[in-house]
């Protein structure tokens, strides 16, 4: 009996040993190798929105040289306004609504009955949501569209991770405003008609997600800042 006591303790003292060298005296348990990756994303986030900006003021010196004197007839200047304005490189003017979802509190239960309590997953803004009202709106005609501060281009990819949105190189949290200009009536109907958004207001009104859409009258969308270059896309020639 007393050997195998020592044989538990001499078992113990080796997995308590292991356990220490592995750890290094460190806390094993801390989320700061989370914290230093959430930091590491912001700060790059950051720096992407500084560099949006110095993208954006010289993209509008290289115009105003270009504007002087290139030689070119003014049926090519109004094709390459034309080219810019569907390229959403330039402002962008006219009425507009916003539309803004938002995560429902993290106590909250169903508020009809016939529902389950929800779980985590649906009280929170996902992809599809995102995505959904920016295909609504697509679809009832908006000239164009602003996340957040980004201007939308057909390259653009509103991607979710977690309950975080990443947008052209940035980060962003709830609440998420969604802006499109175009014709008010035309692009709440697009919004009312959509099978997906018709799903994700049940989940307003049971679980409290959070929606409103405003309409904002005379609004100016920024041009897209960012680049425009395609990594495996080519022109056709």
């Amino acid at each position: 009996m007393r050997v195998l006591t020592v044989g538990v303790f001499a078992l113990a003292g080796l997995i308590f040993f292991t356990s220490f060298d592995t750890a290094k005296g460190t806390n094993i348990r801390t989320d700061a190798s989370l914290l230093k990756l959430s930091d590491l994303i912001q700060e790059r986030s950051h720096k992407n929105g500084q560099l949006d900006e110095s993208n954006a003021v010289l993209r509008d010196d290289v115009e105003a040289l270009a504007e002087r004197d290139d030689g070119s007839s003014e049926a090519d200047d109004a094709r390459l306004k034309a080219l810019e304005k569907n390229a959403g490189t330039h402002k962008l003017q006219g009425d507009a609504i916003t539309v803004t979802l938002n995560d429902a509190p993290p106590d909250a239960t169903a508020k009809l009955p016939g529902y389950p309590e929800p779980q985590p997953d649906y009280l929170v803004i996902h992809q599809q949501d995102l995505q959904a009202v920016v295909n609504a709106l697509w679809l009832g005609g908006a000239k164009g569209i602003k996340v957040m501060d980004q201007r939308l281009i057909s390259t653009s990819a509103v991607r979710c991770v977690g309950n975080t949105l990443i947008l052209q190189g940035r980060v962003y949290s709830p609440p998420y405003k969604i802006q499109a200009v175009g014709d008010p009536e035309k692009l709440q109907k697009a919004l009312a008609d959509s099978e997906a958004i018709q799903n994700y207001m049940v989940y307003v009104k049971v679980y409290g997600l959070g929606w409103k859409v405003t309409e904002d009258g005379p609004v100016t969308l920024p041009g897209y800042s960012g680049t425009v270059d395609l990594k495996y896309a080519k022109p056709v020639e």
